[in-house]
C-alpha cells in the first residue's frame, strides 16, 4: 500500500472511489437526487483539480495493487491554525484492511505539520460507521449544523482532534 498526494492524473479514481463509498454508506441516509447532486458538486473534475493544486489543501490517494481505493481531503486556515478533514473515503471492497485509518494519520500528521492546533472532520449525524471511525480515532464529537446537499437538508457533526491529544496518542501506540 503506497500513500501518496495526489495529481490530477487521479482525478478519474478519486471520482470512481467516491461514487462507490456514496452509493454504499449513503443510500439509505441521502435521497437519490441528492446523492447524485452531491456527487456531482463535491466531486466535479474543476472541484477536485481545485483541491490538488491549492496550496493550503491536502489530496492524498491510497494505492493497492497498483489501484487507487482511497483519498483523503483536508483543508487549513493559517489564520485561525485551524484545518478541516473534508472527506476520507476508501471503497468498500478494502474498508476491512485498516487503510482509513492509515490515510487518517497520515492526513492528520501533514495538517498539524501545517502549524495547525485543531483538526476538525464532518460527518452526516446518520452516518453511524462515519461517526464510529472518527471517534475511535480519538476525536471528540463536537456541533451538530444542518448542511444542504442537493435540495435537501441534513444534520451534519463536527467531530474535533486537538494537536495534544494526536501527539499523545502516537506516543501511546510507539
Amino acid at each position: 500500500m503506497t500513500i501518496r498526494e495526489a495529481t490530477v492524473d487521479d482525478i478519474d479514481a478519486i471520482q470512481n472511489v467516491a461514487e462507490q463509498s456514496w452509493t454504499q454508506d449513503y443510500p439509505d441516509i441521502l435521497s437519490r437526487e441528492s446523492l447524485q447532486e452531491g456527487l456531482d458538486e463535491w466531486y466535479s473534475e474543476e472541484r477536485i483539480r481545485d483541491s490538488i493544486v491549492w496550496a493550503r489543501a491536502l489530496m492524498l490517494v491510497v494505492e493497492r495493487h497498483d489501484e487507487i481505493v482511497g483519498f483523503a481531503h483536508a483543508t487549513w486556515d493559517t489564520d485561525t491554525t485551524e484545518g478541516n478533514i473534508l472527506r476520507v473515503y476508501v471503497t468498500p471492497d478494502y474498508r476491512a484492511d485498516g487503510i482509513g485509518r492509515r490515510l487518517l494519520e497520515e492526513t492528520c500528521h501533514s495538517v498539524f505539520e501545517q502549524g495547525v492546533d485543531r483538526v476538525k472532520a464532518m460527518v452526516l449525524d446518520a452516518n453511524e460507521l462515519g461517526k464510529t471511525f472518527y471517534s475511535e480515532f480519538g476525536f471528540e464529537k463536537g456541533e451538530v449544523d444542518e448542511i444542504p446537499i442537493g435540495g435537501d437538508t441534513y444534520q451534519e457533526c463536527t467531530y474535533v482532534l486537538e494537536r495534544e491529544s494526536y501527539t499523545e496518542e502516537i506516543d501511546e501506540v510507539a
